[in-house]
């Protein structure tokens, strides 16, 4: 589709056009996940109750407000992390299949949160949140120890050692899981990855890590499309490369160990919507950032309101929808990589 004569001479106004539409489609986005589910509640009930007013008292504003509104909130802070985190793990890498679970951090996550569930008998949400945290931190330094080589972090080293060391977590996880009835009871509706049963109070340790990484990942934007021009001509323009690559890297960590802990390892999110959003607006780090951290929340949402209606009055998780229709999505981005 060719851009019109206007768009071409000022792609600034057309770029930001489209972010102007992106979050007009989050906002309807919102109103989609306050508005339906098990039961649907009219979107005027839905105005009134999110602006507090009188008129909007009753058994539906207060689905809307008790409920809904904490696990929309949610969706929009895990499907701007995981937008982030993607777009900065395809651009550090270079590698359009890059993703959260590239450096490990869902595997870490998980296996952490299984490993608490296990020991400690743990039971909430909101319990093991620390443990997810740690868990995905951890996952994440190790990954970039493995990638480390004298000229500073090497991004195939970083893509290579997080697949391995998701394979061997995902592993441990598993026995863990076979080997407790209860622990597999307690683990699985976590490891699915839902926006369900989770209040706002799971963000309260996680909000400072996204603020962190958020704040990296907008800071290392212009380098890394420096950095996608190959190593030696971003260090001819004085791109200092190492320092770029680890704040890059720790930014992804960040991000992602937040989603993660919030909400359980989200499928998908974080490698569909840079690929989305770089059809729109190009590859611009600049632009890449602030289109994903609209796109990816956007994707959640979506996939939230669809779990609770292809099964109503039961729903399905948000995880669950995001790994069904993201497969056929992986198996595009392969094709057209390999070629």
């Amino acid at each position: 589709m060719e851009l019109p004569a206007a768009a071409r001479r000022s792609p600034v106004t057309w770029q930001t056009l489209l972010l102007g539409l992106g979050l007009c489609l989050l906002l309807l986005c919102v109103a989609l996940s306050l508005a339906l589910g098990s039961r649907t509640v009219p979107l005027s009930t839905v105005i009134e109750a999110a602006l507090g007013r009188r008129t909007g008292a009753g058994p539906d504003a207060q689905v809307v407000t008790g409920l809904r509104l904490p696990r929309t909130v949610l969706g929009l802070v895990v499907g701007a992390a995981l937008g982030v985190a993607g777009a900065v793990a395809q651009g550090v890498t270079r590698n359009p299949l890059a993703s959260p679970t590239t450096l490990g951090v869902n595997a870490g996550a998980s296996f952490a949160v299984v490993t608490a569930i296990y020991a400690l008998h743990l039971s909430r949400p909101v319990e093991y949140v620390w443990f997810a945290v740690a868990g995905a931190g951890l996952a994440g330094l190790a990954a970039q120890v493995t990638a480390r080589r004298a000229g500073g972090l090497d991004p195939t080293r970083l893509a290579l050692g997080g697949t391995v060391l998701t394979a061997v977590l995902a592993s441990w996880t598993s026995a863990l899981m076979l080997a407790s009835r209860r622990t597999l009871d307690e683990a699985r509706f976590w490891l699915a990855g839902s926006l369900d049963g989770r209040g706002l109070e799971v963000l309260v340790p996680v909000w400072p890590l996204l603020l962190a990484g958020l704040a990296l990942a907008v800071a290392v934007a212009p380098a890394l499309n420096a950095l996608a021009l190959g190593e030696e001509t971003a260090q001819a323009l004085g791109v200092p490369v190492s320092r770029i690559r680890t704040a890059a890297a720790l930014a992804v960590v960040l991000l992602a160990a937040g989603a993660v802990a919030a909400a359980g390892p989200v499928a998908f999110v974080g490698l569909a919507a840079p690929h989305l959003v770089r059809s729109l607006l190009g590859g611009d780090q600049r632009w890449l950032v602030p289109g994903c951290a609209l796109a990816g929340p956007i994707l959640l949402l979506a996939a939230d309101v669809l779990g609770r209606l292809v099964a109503r009055p039961s729903e399905l998780e948000a995880g669950v929808v995001t790994a069904f229709l993201g497969a056929p999505l992986l198996a595009v981005l392969a094709r057209r990589a390999a070629r």
